[in-house]
């Protein structure tokens, strides 16, 4: 089954694949930036957007994270939504194909598709932030019950985005001192210290955190984990013995049918989000060959490529550069922390540490548009 190719009175006409962050925020800001000289389309076959940096919290029996139905949301900004993935991307045709035989004509198309996570090591439990409550809650009940009194977190090499890990060490440890339970808990990355990507200071402060929590750490080390409860570290090979392992996945691209990628699958783009040697591809977000993966770079990310977008429509705006800095809310057993930096060549300077966001709202992922776009959906439900 096919749709006709929208007509020519629906003006420039953008689809956005993808239910997740980036994707929202590229909707957000085409809205804002081209208005009605617009026509969106979105692809998804999702049927919620789930906050998922707040699911972290959910073994530990918090509330779980905000869902939002998409239907409402895109009904409420006038955009078409197709509920239905992606099948493959014919450039010559700017034509979208999607896996029912739908075809969707496009005079921009962006591609907001996440990363795929993977299992790294066999004889770990993988983090998975779609299920986060089923994958660890059982490892906190058997600390609560004096089961368990030791846990490595590990991250694999491949993995640039170690908070979470950070967080479920904090809050663990702060969960083992409540239920007076002695756990070892020992986090490994191959980062040099702590959180380093946010820079020397912020990561002092991390570690200062994790030494007042019990946690212990070994960075710049590469892990391997050949037998259950054992782990192999490198450079030096030693090992280390736990009774539960938790691992972060590794992270692959959405590798489209249509459209160039690189190495593991991700989109390679220019600094204003355009796909390299695709006409007008866009990509932002996780899909991205961007070595940080962040829901706050994904939406700075979804801003470039909305704005040389909206250029593209003809809006006189001049499209800036996607240029990272990294906003940071660090989840303890406490109160959060925020950390706050300016990324070049993937490492941090210029970097903050406080216990008070830096940003504009106090939210998990700080977004130009979605951060104040779901404030007001929050309050309006609690109103």
């Amino acid at each position: 089954m096919s749709s006709p190719t929208p007509s020519e009175d629906s003006g420039f006409h953008v689809v956005v694949v993808g239910g997740g962050v980036a994707a929202l925020e590229t909707v957000l800001a085409l809205k804002d930036l081209a208005g009605e000289r617009l026509a969106i389309t979105v692809l998804a076959p999702n049927e919620d957007f789930v906050y998922r940096p707040m699911t972290v919290v959910e073994p530990f029996a918090y509330a779980a994270a905000r869902r939002y139905r998409l239907a409402p949301i895109m009904h409420e900004l006038g955009v078409e939504l197709i509920a239905e993935k992606l099948g493959w991307v014919d450039r010559a045709r700017q034509v979208v194909h999607t896996s029912e035989d739908r075809e969707v004509h496009y005079d921009a198309l962006v591609l907001a598709l996440g990363a795929q996570p993977y299992a790294r090591y066999r004889h770990a439990i993988t983090i998975d932030d779609r299920r986060m409550d089923e994958t660890l809650h059982g490892v906190i009940q058997d600390i609560e019950a004096g089961y368990l009194d030791s846990i490595a977190f590990l991250s694999p090499g491949r993995m640039a985005w170690q908070l979470p890990l950070y967080e479920l060490a904090l809050m663990t440890a702060g969960r083992a001192y409540d239920a007076d339970a002695n756990v070892e808990i020992t986090v490994i990355t191959p980062e040099d210290s702590p959180l380093a990507i946010f820079g020397a200071e912020a990561s002092a402060h991390v570690q200062a955190l994790l030494e007042k929590a019990g946690v212990k750490t070994i960075n710049s080390a590469y892990a391997e984990v050949p037998e259950p409860g054992e782990i192999v570290i490198n450079p030096g090979d030693r090992r280390l013995h736990a009774k539960r392992v938790v691992a972060l996945p590794e992270l692959y691209g959405p590798s489209v049918r249509g459209v160039p990628v690189s190495e593991h699958g991700f989109l390679r783009v220019n600094r204003f989000g355009r796909v390299l040697d695709a006409g007008p591809i866009f990509a932002a977000g996780d899909a991205v060959d961007f070595p940080i993966k962040h829901g706050g770079l994904s939406t700075q990310q979804a801003d470039a490529a909305a704005e040389s977008i909206a250029a593209l429509a003809g809006v006189e705006i001049e499209p800036q550069p996607f240029s990272p800095v990294i906003h940071g809310m660090l989840l303890t057993d406490g109160k959060p922390q925020y950390l706050t930096a300016k990324i070049t060549g993937g490492q941090g300077f210029s970097s903050e540490f406080s216990d008070s966001p830096s940003w504009d709202v106090g939210e998990k992922i700080a977004a130009r548009y979605l951060a104040p776009f779901l404030a007001a959906h929050k309050a309006g439900e609690e109103a």
